[in-house]
């Protein structure tokens, strides 16, 4: 269900806000949070869902590393469900 994976995204995302991580990696974080809060707490469209997670993905892909192994692992859980969420019904 999408919903889910939407709110497993977010909490991915806002766990890494309590780590200490790098200064360009909390950027990054703090603004696909943002997006993936908006999106958890908005009904939005499958298309808006698979933009709005698109531009989450590419966000997550600017981090190299976040300095914290901890918040790397929650960076390649998100980085996997924004991708899979992203994806979803192109071919439609």
């Amino acid at each position: 269900m999408t919903d889910e994976r939407l709110r497993r995204l977010h909490d991915h995302l806002d766990a890494t806000a309590e780590l200490p991580v790098e200064r360009e990696a909390s950027a990054y974080l703090g603004e696909a949070e943002a997006v993936a809060r908006d999106l958890v707490e908005r009904s939005a469209e499958s298309a808006v869902v698979r933009e709005r997670t698109g531009h989450v993905r590419d966000l997550l892909a600017e981090i190299e590393g976040t300095g914290n192994t901890d918040a790397d692992e929650h960076v390649a859980e998100a980085r996997a469900l924004a991708s899979e969420l992203a994806g979803e019904g192109a071919d439609d």
